[in-house]
């Protein structure tokens, strides 16, 4: 879209992005929710941390099916799916007596979580211009964060008080009976645009149309900094927060409860900070990209390395640190818009979004497990956060140095570039393969 946004428009996407804050509160609500599951199903860490491994899973693997979905059915539709999924998830959750209800109950969260964002980007892309694509992304985000606070104290005094299963019954009916909002205030395309003809697609189009978005330099630079900037953040607030702070750390569940609420106003606060900041300047989104990884790497340091209790005064701004991941994330879906044509951005938006949850996944999995096999040394079982970051960082910075050669290559051909660089002495001459 060119030009301004209208007021309708702007309507359309709070209604939408009401959505995303019912999905992020669903998504982390066992963070506070875990010990209260561990009692319930009566399982240990790493069965524990199977229902996040499922959930995120779930969401990994429909992130491009839900690209795909988006730009064959609109994000309307999308849309309003998601929203019923993730009520009944929840409603599934509130009467789950067996470990095998309560796994499919929240891998029916995941597939709503998983319908969710992917649709509210596709809507950004059309009804606002491109140099606000990043700020709406952002503000998205931040504003998904206040599920994620309504999850954190609010969440686990509901669970002390009325109990599990009134407390997700509650919730899940609430976001159900959303999903008529999204059907009749939420439109695909902007007011006198023309609604997209959306034809049937063969499956070997929609596999091409997948494959080009892979192959696309930007669309991988875009995965890998979503994977490499989001997972650590997801790892504490999904799951494995409250148990590092109680069981690991010693601290009460109302500290270690509080303590998470950083994360959510580091993000909200920081959320539209870097999305005004890279859509003013975009040259800088790889720079605060390293920055951000090279201080969580430090900031990952210093929490596992603190001997006997980490100080609250210490934790604190750590988490505040660590909790720019997420607006550092949004990077990742600014690169897709930029490098895919419009039709293509809900695919290659969906590319993206695996990286993260795909990382989160990894790393939640990994945690249980290792705190089966070192008997609860959270120390150790965390450092598998570190091996995912070294990981995702490697694989950036080899995707980061293909995409700057394909622009050099495009500005040579007088083509416009979303982003102008300089040539450096370690900058290839020639544009890489993508097949790997």
């Amino acid at each position: 879209m060119t030009g301004r946004a209208t007021r309708r428009s702007w309507f359309i996407w709070f209604a939408a992005v009401t959505v995303y804050l019912l999905a992020v509160f669903h998504r982390t609500s066992f963070g506070v929710a875990g010990l209260q599951a561990a009692d319930r199903f009566g399982v240990g860490a790493a069965a524990l941390g199977t229902f996040t491994v499922l959930q995120v899973g779930v969401y990994a693997a429909m992130q491009i099916p839900t690209g795909v979905l988006v730009d064959r059915y609109g994000p309307r539709r999308v849309l309003t799916a998601a929203v019923f999924f993730l009520g009944l998830g929840q409603i599934l959750l509130a009467i789950a007596d067996s470990y095998a209800l309560g796994l499919l109950a929240r891998g029916v969260v995941g597939f709503g979580d998983a319908l969710t964002f992917v649709s509210i980007m596709r809507l950004i892309a059309a009804h606002f211009p491109g140099r606000q694509y990043a700020l709406l992304a952002a503000l998205t985000g931040a504003i998904g964060y206040v599920g994620n606070l309504a999850a954190t104290v609010p969440l686990g005094l509901l669970l002390d008080g009325p109990g599990w299963t009134p407390t997700f019954l509650a919730v899940g009916l609430v976001t159900a009976l959303y999903a008529a909002v999204v059907a009749l205030r939420v439109k695909d395309s902007p007011p006198g645009e023309p609604v997209p003809v959306r034809g049937k697609v063969h499956p070997k189009v929609l596999g091409r149309q997948v494959a080009e978005a892979w192959r696309t330099p930007g669309t991988r630079l875009g995965f890998w900094v979503h994977f490499s900037t989001m997972f650590a953040p997801n790892v504490l607030t999904m799951l494995w927060g409250v148990p590092f702070l109680v069981q690991g750390q010693g601290y009460p569940k109302s500290t270690a409860s509080s303590l998470l609420i950083v994360f959510v106003f580091g993000s909200m606060i920081g959320g539209p900070f870097v999305g005004g900041l890279i859509g003013r300047r975009p040259s800088l989104r790889m720079p605060l990209v390293g920055g951000y990884i090279g201080g969580a790497a430090v900031m990952w340091a210093v929490l596992l390395g603190w001997g006997g209790t980490t100080p609250v005064a210490v934790l604190v701004p750590a988490f505040a640190f660590l909790s720019l991941g997420g607006p550092a994330s949004m990077i990742g879906f600014a690169l897709a818009r930029d490098y895919n044509p419009l039709s293509r951005v809900g695919t290659a938006t969906g590319v993206v979004n695996v990286g993260g949850f795909v990382a989160t996944t990894i790393s939640a999995l990994a945690v249980g497990v290792l705190l089966e096999w070192t008997g609860g040394s959270f120390r150790l079982a965390l450092l598998s956060v570190i091996v995912v970051l070294a990981l995702g960082t490697f694989r950036m910075l080899v995707w980061w140095r293909r995409t700057r050669a394909v622009l050099f290559e495009a500005e040579a051909r007088g083509e416009e570039i979303p982003v102008q660089i300089r040539r450096r002495r370690w900058d290839a001459e020639a544009p890489l393969p993508v097949s790997s």
